[in-house]
């Protein structure tokens, strides 16, 4: 008979008995899916401007309000003066000027054109960018609606925008799917990387080593509890992020779990190989967290890939998080099939054939 079902049963008594790990399997993805969307996001809200109106009428009036009730802006105060203004940028109270030109109302109606001058401080580069990038769509949106029907300025706003897939540009959306991959990472990577190195401080591998159970048998037994962990998690995982959150995958969760399977085999197979050639389990952390950093920060969960530099990019095609990610988006996002996501598939594919075979080969029972 198969030592198989009785190395398993080890495998999931040792887990148990560790108090620590069946809550990490609960708080862990609780934590992940529901309070890093809402702090690691990229929306730039409640920008403080403060407004110079020079031409004191109805219109510029119209123009701050609308400013101040979008939820990008929060007026901070009208000071009379561009210096005034500049004093509230430099004491750190606004973020943004929005000075109207004298005439605006009448140059705007007459010609259809006015000046309104918006200056950003830069030193947080992103919030001024979006932020000034947001007013000036508001303003003008507001311009076109004022402006003479049979102007530029109204034949500008016949232009629509229409946003495909994320429909309410909501970065939740976008965020959770990596979330979920870098979920698994932690778990399935981090948790067999201390496993057999831990057989080895407490000497229990040696006691393995003199049993006639084959290397493959060995690594398998080592590899199946963290399936199944990871494959539960992440199903817990997509339940909070439908529960919360309202982000359900559209093209069902079938594809989800073919390619979790496929990616939780990569990541534990290169927690084995970590372990299999550490001797402490400190040298197994240090070396799972380096993988980690660079996994996420090639990935395209923070930031894409597309705007790294091209050697960057080339590099990044040898992380199987950023395939797994870019799965999990089109899934979630697109409603991607998997004939859809085929590259992404066979590229984690030939990864967990290698990194199996690397684990089974670097396991010694001599050691």
């Amino acid at each position: 008979m198969s030592p198989l079902p009785y190395l398993l049963e080890k495998e999931f008594k040792q887990m148990m008995r560790n108090i620590v790990l069946p809550v990490v399997f609960v708080l862990l993805p609780v934590a992940m899916i529901n309070v890093v969307p809402r702090l690691a996001t990229q929306e730039v809200k409640h920008v403080r401007f403060c407004a110079v109106d020079n031409d004191r009428s109805t219109g510029s009036e119209r123009l701050v309000q609308k400013l101040a009730a979008s939820a990008y802006f929060d007026l901070v105060a009208t000071p009379a003066t561009h210096s005034a203004a500049m004093a509230e940028v430099e004491s750190g109270a606004a973020d943004l000027i929005v000075e109207i030109a004298p005439d605006f109302e009448r140059n705007l109606v007459r010609t259809g054109r006015a000046d309104i001058s918006l200056l950003a401080n830069a030193v947080d580069g992103t919030k001024s960018g979006l932020g000034a990038s947001y007013a000036a769509q508001i303003i003008n949106d507001y311009a076109a609606s004022l402006a003479d029907p049979g102007s530029a300025a109204d034949a500008a706003s016949l232009i629509t925008t229409r946003y495909l897939y994320n429909v309410t540009l909501d970065y939740k959306t976008y965020m959770i799917p990596g979330l979920m991959g870098m979920l698994l990472v932690l778990l399935v990577g981090f948790l067999p990387a201390l496993n057999i190195v831990g057989e080895k401080e407490r000497g229990t591998i040696e006691q393995m080593n003199v049993t006639p159970v084959g290397k493959f048998t060995f690594i398998l037994s080592k590899l199946i509890p963290y399936w199944a962990v990871g494959l539960a998690v992440l199903a817990f995982s997509m339940a909070l992020a439908a529960g919360i959150h309202g982000v359900t995958p559209k093209s069902g969760a079938g594809a989800v779990f073919v390619f979790a399977t496929v990616f939780i085999l990569v990541v534990s197979s290169l927690g084995l190989i970590v372990s299999n050639y550490s001797d402490t389990t400190q040298q197994a952390s240090l070396v799972m967290f380096f993988f980690l950093v660079i996994f996420i920060l090639l990935s395209g969960l923070l930031t894409p890939v597309t705007s790294m530099p091209r050697w960057a990019q080339v590099i990044t095609y040898a992380n199987p998080l950023r395939h797994f990610m870019e799965a999990m988006r089109g899934i979630y996002i697109k409603g991607a099939t998997l004939p859809d996501l085929l590259p992404q598939f066979l590229r984690l594919t030939a990864m967990a054939a290698l990194l199996w075979v690397w684990a089974i080969g670097s396991y010694r029972k001599s050691q």
